[in-house]
């Protein structure tokens, strides 16, 4: 299992020159902002890229970022698994942004709101509806319940089920052609 560390905001944006940047969130949440020269791989398309990956750290040091550090360190630890030295960004574009480092946003589209924000919209959206349902039909009250528990659960073990299903919506996903030509340019 090859080593995984962390490098701070301050330290990667010294280094952002000689490290390959890979920002591991939905393709939504990178085009809201990403660190300048980042590659987007979501993190359920890592598999997928591992060949271009391996390529890519025999050049140099890799990268991996996220909103806060969660799913880029779930990344190293699975690149670590298959042999691949990677670094992740502590804090992640969170952190990034708050120092004030620069950030790379795609002109002329409107980006989709990220994952956290959709899943904040989502769950209150569900428990309203399921609130003003359960004035007429109280069995309705018991959708409030359920998403109440998968925010409590999500909390404790820090995943979040409906995250996974909002990241599965057309607009939270790469297209062919763009995760394509990433692993394309990642395995030149």
């Amino acid at each position: 299992m090859a080593p995984t560390t962390a490098l701070t905001a301050d330290q990667a944006s010294v280094r952002l020159h000689e490290l390959t940047v890979i920002d591991v969130r939905t393709p939504g949440e990178y085009a809201s902002g990403h660190l300048p020269g980042a590659h987007n791989i979501p993190l359920g398309h890592l598999d997928a890229a591992l060949p271009a990956l391996k390529t890519a750290a025999a050049r140099g040091d890799l990268l991996i970022v996220c909103a806060s550090g969660a799913r880029s360190a779930t990344a190293c630890r699975h690149l670590a698994d298959h042999g691949i030295t990677a670094a992740t960004l502590t804090g992640g574009t969170t952190a990034w942004t708050q120092l004030g480092h620069a950030t790379d946003r795609p002109t002329g589209t409107r980006a989709p709101w990220a994952v956290d924000r959709q899943v904040r919209f989502t769950a209150g959206a569900l428990v309203l509806t399921s609130l003003i349902a359960g004035e007429r039909w109280n069995a309705a009250r018991w959708l409030s319940a359920g998403v109440a528990g998968g925010l409590v659960l999500s909390a404790r073990t820090n995943t979040c089920a409906m995250a996974k299903v909002l990241a599965k919506l057309p607009y939270n996903r790469p297209t062919a052609t763009d995760l394509d030509a990433t692993l394309a340019a990642l395995a030149d």
